[in-house]
């Protein structure tokens, strides 16, 4: 399996709630898309706060299937996949998904452009 297409969930700290971001496994956040786009630094959740929000262990988070109030956004760098693998609650468990069913799954609000180092000329 080629590393890209494993979508892992990020997840962030915004206005006092959770934001999970699936994004290809070659990609980074760029802080200054993050900030564009959400109005506020970059700043990861701590892996007890992954687990609160969540009720997912880091490495197991997957991008659907979330409390409420967990707000997913899907980042375009897995738009270049037919299909992609994010976590399914587990650090050794996973799903291939398309990126309309992932999109469907995971009640995502959108399609964001955050990441950065996937790109060939950015």
């Amino acid at each position: 399996m080629i590393p890209a297409r494993i979508a892992k969930t990020l997840s962030f700290l915004v206005e006092d709630g959770c934001v999970l971001i699936a994004a290809a496994g070659d990609t980074k956040i760029d802080n200054g898309k993050f900030k564009g786009k959400f109005h506020t630094k970059a700043k990861m959740l701590t892996p007890e706060q992954v687990a609160r929000f969540t009720g997912h262990a880091v490495g197991g988070v997957c991008p659907f299937a979330n409390p409420e109030g967990v707000r997913t956004y899907l980042d375009v760098s897995l738009q270049r996949f037919d299909t992609v693998f994010p976590a399914a609650g587990s650090s050794n468990s996973a799903i291939e998904l398309t990126c309309g069913e992932l999109e469907k799954y995971a009640h995502s609000l959108e399609w964001i452009d955050v990441c950065k180092g996937w790109q060939k000329n950015p």
